[in-house]
């Protein structure tokens, strides 16, 4: 007991439980929070950072245009986006997407599902029709690797030597 004294250590009664109340344990290095909800609150605490600096550099930015600065509660925006979900202030009407229908070969109309074969021209092939002579396939093999073979090999040319 005479140890305990000496060095200040004074040992707990029980467990702490999380401040959140959320049923589990807390720690004095999370701040009595569990490891989950010591988490959740150091994300909300980086995310209204990053917006009060986004929203500070907008500031800066039209303060700038305007050459006077605008008045600004930063904390009270952040507090209204993190807490409040605003609806979109301009809704636009987005245009229906067209069903896209099963994947079929481009030359037979064959369902090809998982086992589709893409080309280099840009359609899907059945495994049939996935060579470029089956398909007749527009793509030029040959300009390709040409170019890939330039940029791959580039021309080397020593200096000319003057001649004595």
């Amino acid at each position: 007991m005479e140890s305990s004294k000496e060095t200040g250590y004074q040992p707990r009664e029980g467990p702490i439980l999380c401040i959140n109340n959320c049923g589990f344990f807390g720690s004095a290095a999370t701040m009595n929070m569990c490891s989950k909800c010591h988490k959740d609150m150091v994300l909300k605490q980086q995310h209204a950072q990053f917006a009060a600096a986004s929203i500070e550099n907008m500031v800066n930015c039209s303060s700038i245009n305007q050459k006077e600065p605008l008045p600004v509660d930063v904390s009270v925006e952040v507090e209204l986006k993190l807490d409040s979900p605003q609806p979109n202030p301009n809704p636009v009407p987005s245009e229906p997407k067209p069903k896209e229908g099963p994947s079929r070969c481009n030359t037979c109309r064959k369902r090809v599902g998982l086992t589709r074969f893409s080309c280099r021209c840009g359609n899907l092939f059945c495994s049939v029709h996935r060579y470029s002579d089956k398909h007749e396939c527009p793509f030029d093999y040959r300009s390709a690797a040409q170019e890939a073979i330039a940029k791959a090999n580039p021309l080397v040319k020593a200096e000319k030597l003057d001649k004595i």
